[in-house]
């Protein structure tokens, strides 16, 4: 008797050798594509850094625009910088989930929950060797979602030059303002810390104009997105203060001031 192909079994063999063939393609593009995809990911961030230091410029050689920033690594807790192992793919956003290099956070008011130990962080050179940007990676909690984005300082570091976001959820047209150019031109200019030392900046409901006090503290807020311009304001404040580059920052503005900046 012939058998019968339709059977069940043949049925479950042939949907078995599509999906095992299926499988071995997917995987192999995944294996295949994975370097290209890094270098994908690493152009991507090297563009929003030097989009944050107002640095980029359509069509420029962006390798070659960062030649002349240096990733260096530092301890939040001490503020200096340590040499340890690594690569230009550390990111401490990855690391924050390993608890070996992190901790849970007690205050939280980025939304967070855990933070690395050690963070990286872009400096920026002139042809003559001079400091001409600092730029730290941010992260926290807005209305929808955890943006993710660079905060670009003046050499003095505490005079912000520039923000901006690569990664977030929040809505488009509200809180998606993040992304608008114009608003973050509000950014350029600001103080960070105020006489005394402590964390001033602030992003405020309404505009700042020429009669509000303290506007060089101060950065108008989203209409219609309160929440995310409190999420912006709440990480901002948490990355330059104690919990996290303060330490670092604080070196920084005192290497400044002796003429030391390395």
């Amino acid at each position: 008797m012939a058998e019968n192909k339709e059977s069940i079994g043949n049925t479950l063999f042939v949907a078995f050798m599509v999906c095992l063939v299926c499988a071995v393609v997917v995987s192999s593009a995944a294996v295949i594509l994975r370097p290209i995809q890094q270098a994908n990911e690493l152009r991507d961030r090297q563009i929003n850094i030097l989009r944050a230091a107002d640095l980029y410029e359509p069509g420029m050689d962006v390798e070659r625009a960062f030649e002349d920033i240096d990733m260096r690594f530092v301890d939040l807790d001490t503020g200096e910088y340590v040499e340890n192992g690594f690569g230009r793919d550390y990111e401490h956003r990855r690391a924050a989930r390993e608890p070996e290099k992190s901790r849970r956070l007690q205050e939280d008011p980025a939304g967070i929950r855990r933070q690395a130990n050690i963070a990286e962080v872009y400096l920026a050179w002139d042809d003559d060797d001079n400091l001409t940007r600092i730029i730290l990676p941010v992260h926290g909690y807005g209305l929808w979602s955890t943006m993710y984005g660079f905060l670009a300082l003046e050499p003095n570091a505490h005079t912000v030059s520039g923000i901006g976001f690569y990664e977030h959820g929040e809505t488009p047209g509200l809180g998606g303002e993040i992304d608008n150019p114009r608003w973050q031109a509000n950014w350029e200019g600001k103080e960070l810390f105020d006489e005394g030392g402590d964390v001033a900046i602030q992003v405020i409901k309404g505009n700042v104009d020429s009669g509000t006090p303290n506007r060089e503290h101060k950065v108008d807020g989203l209409s219609g997105a309160t929440l995310t311009a409190n999420g912006v304001n709440n990480l901002v404040r948490f990355w330059v203060g104690e919990q996290g580059f303060g330490p670092y920052l604080s070196r920084m503005q005192q290497e400044y001031a002796e003429g030391a900046v390395n």
